[in-house]
């Protein structure tokens, strides 16, 4: 198994820290809001990067953090007159809503930046005694220069940054002794949430958490580190800054970051009004359809949504999920007990298409590949498993299963709910929120979003949507 590894530039053979085990940190979401469409893409590629991994047979480790304490968060919270940890218990329940509903598998563990403080400050307590921190007036720098690798992911030139930071003043951080230095700890300001720390109440910056936790869950070196290109500098940079020099080991073997989703060819941003959560769109197509969509492309490419190549890929998914309803009503048939000799040679070219799919996740997770090859066994399935046994039919089913599966595509149709009994449910809803009965508001819509229905409150009501 090949990975393109951003810090070498180059692909490279797959070697784990342990045998048969992957340790797999992926950078996770600030939850202020909720999550957008550009969120979604990280998420899903590297959820089918670990189900690629354990449909191999790996024993995958899958750390993916919250971001829990942020100027974003603390400014949403005074706006809203509520404590920063309200917004954050908010949008992480939002968020993880939202990962259900693209069918990403929860991490191993996700770690929460603000359970995670004690760990942070002994790791910046370990930065200031070998010389690679110091503090002034409570805030915590780190000596960039003292680490002689800084920028070999990034591939920057230190003294290039230098040129271009020279003329920078952040507010509150006159006192650092290099431009180039980043902060591990920052003083507590004016209606923030702190900490206590030997350097004051604070709070940590945001590098360090990732460092932190990537050491606790997995280890000093872990297997693959990911997210998404716009963290590879200043974040993985800082990160593997701050991590080599404190625990004097590499900090991570493959680094993997996936490439930026456009929206109709242009930035997604909400100034140019093409700005959308995965709820918004998911009012619009169903969401197994969205990450079909996004496996469509290599990860490591730009990737452009648009309205067209969505409907493409409906088009696309809604054909493999045929051939497989097809399979089951052949596999219903009376069994014989053992293929013939034509059910054999056409089975033999289905086993060949599963090593194509196989071929093309083991170099460098080519998605866009897997999915050709799951076509090609589409139309093989389509031209024979009407004339053969249900025996035939079932190992085909399986093989499709097993594919899908590593894709994350949900094959298997659940029972729809009646437009009717989805009424009922939203005014029972209402009337709970009415009665301050959160709990069972909260209960009927983790029930309908089960079943594939989400719900959005407006000006005008209640909207609900099927996922």
């Amino acid at each position: 198994m090949k990975i393109y590894n951003t810090l070498t530039r180059q692909k490279e053979e797959f070697v784990p820290v342990h045998p048969g085990k992957v340790g797999m940190y992926v950078c996770g979401p600030t939850v202020y809001n909720y999550i957008h469409i550009g969120n979604a893409r990280p998420m899903i590629i590297f959820d089918t990067v670990r189900r690629y991994f354990e449909y191999k047979g790996y024993e995958v480790n899958y750390v993916s953090n919250f971001t829990d304490v942020d100027d974003k968060i603390i400014k949403k919270a005074n706006e809203e007159g509520v404590t920063a940890t309200e917004i954050a218990e908010r949008y992480i329940k939002e968020c993880k809503q939202d990962m259900e509903a693209l069918n990403i598998k929860p991490a191993t563990h996700q770690p929460r930046a603000t359970e995670e403080i004690g760990g942070m400050i002994k790791m910046i307590q370990t930065l200031i005694e070998k010389g690679h921190a110091y503090e002034v007036d409570g805030t915590v720098y780190f000596k960039t220069r003292s680490f002689k690798d800084y920028g070999k992911l990034s591939k920057k030139n230190i003294d290039d940054l230098e040129a271009g930071h020279r003329e920078i003043k952040v507010t509150g951080e006159e006192g650092k002794k290099d431009p180039l230095d980043f902060v591990l700890w920052k003083p507590k300001k004016e209606g923030e949430i702190a900490w206590d720390s030997p350097w004051g109440e604070g709070r940590p910056g945001w590098h360090i958490e990732c460092s932190e936790m990537s050491k606790k869950y997995i280890g000093d070196t872990i297997d693959i580190h990911a997210g998404g290109e716009d963290l590879i500098f200043p974040h993985h940079e800082n990160e593997i800054a701050q991590s080599e020099a404190c625990n004097d080991e590499k900090f991570a073997n493959y680094w993997m970051h996936n490439g930026f989703l456009n929206i109709n060819n242009k930035k997604m941003s909400k100034s140019a009004g093409n700005f959308f959560t995965v709820r918004e769109i998911g009012e619009k197509y169903p969401l197994q359809v969205i990450r079909f969509f996004m496996l469509s492309a290599h990860y490591r490419t730009p990737l452009n949504f648009s309205d067209t190549l969505v409907e493409s890929a409906k088009t696309g998914l809604d054909r493999i999920l045929t051939a497989i309803d097809l399979c089951r009503e052949m596999a219903a048939k009376e069994e014989t007990g053992s293929l013939s000799d034509a059910e054999k040679e056409h089975f033999a070219k289905v086993e060949a298409l599963v090593k194509k799919f196989e071929d093309a996740m083991e170099d460098d997770f080519n998605t866009a590949d897997a999915v050709s090859a799951i076509f090609e066994i589409v139309r093989e399935s389509n031209s024979t498993v009407k004339d053969f046994s249900a025996d035939y039919a079932k190992k085909v089913l399986k093989v499709l299963e097993d594919l899908c599966g590593v894709l994350g595509i949900e094959t298997t149709k659940e029972e729809e709910i009646l437009d009717e009994e989805i009424e009922k449910l939203i005014e029972e809803r209402q009337a709970a929120r009415k009665n301050k009965d959160f709990a069972r508001a909260d209960e009927i819509r983790d029930q309908l979003l089960e079943q594939g229905i989400v719900l959005k409150d407006t000006r005008e009501g209640v909207k609900w949507s099927r996922v």
